[in-house]
Formats: C-alpha cells, structure tokens, sequence
C-alpha cells in the first residue's frame, strides 16, 4: 500500500500493517533496502492512524459540545 491507498485504510487495517511492518524488521530477515522502504511505509502509516485519531477526537468534542454535557462511552466485553 502506498500513498492514497493507505489513506482509504480503515484505522484497524492500517494498524494491522503496521504491526506486520514491525514484526518483520524486528525479525532482522529483511534487506537494508526493503527495510528502509518498510520503514517509510510504517510512518505512512503512523501518519494515517494519527490523522484518523484526530478526526475521531474532533467528532467526539463536537458531539459533547452539542449536546451540552458529558457523554460516557460503555465499552462491552
């Protein structure tokens, strides 16, 4: 994924290739140059999940905001 492709990302898919990202340098078994590449599409990725964070937080503030008063998210196991 490279680019506008990795912006289509949902938040999951992007940290899930990230998480492969880094399991495979950590691993040690890739080639300078491809690690390099892989390390460039990681703060790519890094990025796109930080940016799809800020949208989520901004949402979150307007909601409260309209609303007036303090919403409390139940997460359910």
């Amino acid at each position: 994924y490279k680019g506008d492709m990795m912006e289509n990302l949902s938040f999951e898919e992007s940290l899930e290739k990230l998480e492969e990202i880094v399991n495979k340098l950590e691993n040690g078994d890739v080639p300078l140059d491809d690690a390099i590449e892989e390390f460039n599409n990681a703060m790519q990725l890094v990025n796109v999940c930080n940016k799809k964070l800020s949208a989520a937080e901004e949402s979150i503030a307007k909601i409260v905001k309209e609303n007036g008063e303090i919403v409390n998210f139940e997460i359910n196991e």
